[in-house]
């Protein structure tokens, strides 16, 4: 069961991670999320020192292009899920990604004849997904009212790119040794924001981003530190989630995600008390009373999905 405390631990920080982008993104610390994703994947690329430690391998031709795909579909569902983060409150974008994508990595076990889970944990993670569902929306719902929550669809696109890209690791951590897969994915992910240059307003942003790297002011120092730090995090996050997926069940590791928006809900409520401004969490009754709802129901779900 090592998996699941990796994977509880990846959740946790990865909550962490949330809240500061939505920090850095919603006070436009970062100019953009073409430019926070883009640095994100250059980031990524320090992976390359663990080559040091654990050597480096050329897999096969088939090999290196799901390492390269599954890297690249994880910066461009990273790309929507900041877009999603910049236009809503954190601890709504979560829960929706989180639910999509255990339902479509499921669907892709099952497509692919790889995992069968017994009734009480499909149970467990329909729970987990309904809880996920159910602190999304504001209640009580109005007839006026829009469905569905600004940045509802790129968080709907960053769950299912995210849960392909984590399908498709799974392969990549079957046939190599979990950091010399790391290290072809990272690659992968950072030829993947290259193209970001072929969009013009993205390129103009991720180009002026480069000239303030020259004269920094002191709020670029800050910015700067909250990004390293909040990188390492992710990073750390990143390698706990990874070799849970090595370790155990795809299915019931992305499951488990749904324990990240309850820290993200958490962490969000003090966020917001110290910078209303930039987080606009909505916290009357209603709003406590179905998120307290959904925890339990996401409560109950991690619990069957442990049961066999």
């Amino acid at each position: 069961m090592m998996f699941i405390l990796a994977a509880l631990g990846s959740y946790f920080l990865g909550a962490l991670t949330v809240i500061l982008d939505k920090f850095l993104l919603g006070s436009k610390r970062i100019a953009s999320a073409p430019v926070y994703s883009f640095y994100i994947a250059v980031f990524g690329l320090f992976t390359l020192f663990f080559i040091i430690f654990t050597g480096f391998s050329v897999p096969s031709g088939w090999q290196i292009f799901l390492s390269l795909l599954g890297g690249a579909l994880f910066s461009y569902g990273i790309l929507a899920l900041y877009f999603a983060i910049r236009k809503s409150e954190a601890s709504r974008v979560a829960p929706i990604v989180g639910a999509i994508i255990p339902v479509a990595t499921y669907f892709f076990s099952l497509a692919f004849s790889i995992e069968k889970l017994v009734l009480i944990q499909i149970i467990g993670v329909v729970l987990l997904i309904f809880g996920g569902l159910l602190i999304s929306f504001d209640l009580p719902l109005k007839i006026n009212k829009k469905k569905f929550f600004a940045g509802f669809y790129a968080s709907l696109l960053a769950g299912f790119l995210l849960a392909l890209s984590y399908f498709i690791f799974k392969f990549v951590y079957n046939e190599q040794s979990f950091f010399n897969g790391f290290i072809w994915t990272r690659i992968g992910g950072f030829l993947a924001v290259i193209g970001f240059f072929l969009v013009p307003s993205w390129r103009k942003d991720i180009l002026r981003s480069f000239k303030n790297f020259k004269k920094p002011e002191k709020q670029g120092y800050q910015t700067g530190g909250l990004f390293v730090t909040n990188k390492i995090l992710g990073g750390t996050s990143s390698i706990l989630l990874n070799a849970a997926i090595a370790m155990g069940s795809v299915t019931l590791v992305n499951s488990l995600v749904s324990s990240q928006y309850v820290f993200v809900l958490a962490l969000a409520y003090f966020a917001h008390k110290k910078f209303p401004f930039v987080f606009e969490e909505k916290l009357y009754f209603w709003d406590w009373a179905q998120k307290i709802g959904a925890i339990i129901l996401i409560g109950i779900g991690i619990v069957f999905i442990f049961a066999k």
